[in-house]
C-alpha cells in the first residue's frame, strides 16, 4: 500500500534584520552639535522612572523595526561618530539587539549598506533613512506582508510627497508593481515617492555586485551627482532603478493618508520639533 503524499514543508522565509546607513556628514546641517541621528525631536516616558526623557530622532526608526518584529538590527557608522553607539550602546533601551559596523567613509548610502553585507547577506532587511520620519507605526509590518504575498525582491512604502523635485518618485500600476523611479524631476504628474524599503537576499546580492560591476565604476561620476543626491553622494534610488532594469521584481504599500519628514535640513529639523512638541 502506497503512503499518502505528506503535505510539502510551508515557505519558510529568511528572518528580517534592521540595516541603518548612519556615515553620513549632515552636511546640510552644519555646524552641528552631534549626529545628527541623536538629535532629540520629542519626549518618551522613561520605562522605569515615568519621567520624560528627550526622544531622539533615530529611535522612531528603531521602534518601527521593533514594531514589526525585528530583534536585531545593524548600524553602519562613520569614524568618529562615536555618540551613536555611546547612546544607545547594546540596545536596551530600545528592546532590541544593536550591532555597530564602523567605516572610514562612503561614496553614499547604497555603499555605506553594503559594508554590511557579508554579516546580513542571509537576512531579508527591512531599511529605513534615520533621518526620515513617517508613518505610521506598523509600516514596516505592511511591507513584510505584501513581500511574503508577492515574493517581491524589493516592497517600497510610498508617501503622497509635497515637493516631487526634491524626491525619488514612483510610477506603479493598480498591483503595486513598479515600472519607473523617477529621481528628483523638474516636473511630474507622479504623486508617490518611496521613504523606507524591505528587500530579500537577492536584492543584497544585487546591491553588492552593482558597486563592483566596472560599468558602475566608469560611469560613477554620471551616477553620483547633485540631480540625484543633494551631497552628491550614489544614491539609493539610483540602484533600485538599475534593479528594476535588470529584472528585479519591485512592488509597493501605499500610505497616502500618513506623514513623513526629513530632518536632514535647518528648516525641516525645526518643523519637527515643533510637531513633536505639539503631540
Amino acid at each position: 500500500m502506497t503512503a499518502p503524499l505528506a503535505d510539502p514543508p510551508p515557505h519558510s522565509w529568511p528572518e528580517v534584520v534592521g540595516l541603518i546607513p548612519a556615515a553620513g556628514q549632515a552636511k546640510r546641517l552644519q555646524p552641528f552639535p552631534c549626529s545628527k541621528e541623536l538629535f532629540p525631536v520629542g519626549f518618551t516616558k522613561d520605562p522605569q522612572t515615568g519621567m520624560p526623557r528627550p526622544k531622539v530622532a533615530s529611535q522612531y526608526l528603531l521602534e518601527k523595526f521593533k514594531a514589526a518584529g525585528v530583534s536585531k538590527t545593524f548600524i553602519v557608522i562613520r569614524e568618529g561618530k562615536w555618540d551613536i553607539p555611546h547612546y544607545f550602546q547594546e540596545g536596551l533601551g530600545v528592546g532590541m539587539s544593536l550591532a555597530y559596523l564602523v567605516i572610514p567613509g562612503s561614496l553614499g548610502p547604497p555603499d555605506t549598506l553594503d559594508r554590511a553585507y557579508s554579516f546580513v547577506s542571509q537576512y531579508r532587511i527591512a531599511f529605513g533613512f534615520p533621518d526620515i520620519l513617517f508613518g505610521p507605526p506598523d509600516a514596516y509590518h505592511r511591507l513584510i506582508e505584501q513581500q511574503e504575498r508577492s515574493g517581491a525582491d524589493v516592497v517600497l512604502g510610498l508617501h503622497r510627497i509635497e515637493d516631487p523635485h526634491v524626491w525619488d518618485m514612483v510610477d506603479h500600476d493598480n498591483e503595486g508593481r513598479v515600472r519607473e523611479i523617477v529621481m528628483k524631476p523638474a516636473a511630474t504628474a507622479l504623486t508617490f515617492g518611496w521613504c523606507f524599503a524591505v528587500w530579500t537576499p537577492v536584492f543584497s546580492a544585487f546591491l553588492h555586485r552593482f558597486l563592483r560591476d566596472d560599468e558602475t565604476k566608469r560611469n560613477l561620476g554620471v551616477l553620483a551627482n547633485k540631480a540625484n543626491d543633494p551631497g552628491g553622494d550614489l544614491a539609493v534610488g539610483v540602484v533600485f532603478q538599475a534593479a528594476l532594469k535588470a529584472g528585479l521584481s519591485i512592488q509597493t504599500v501605499r500610505f497616502p493618508h500618513d506623514l513623513y519628514l526629513d530632518i536632514g535640513t535647518p528648516d525641516n529639523l525645526a518643523k519637527a520639533v515643533r510637531q513633536q512638541a505639539a503631540e
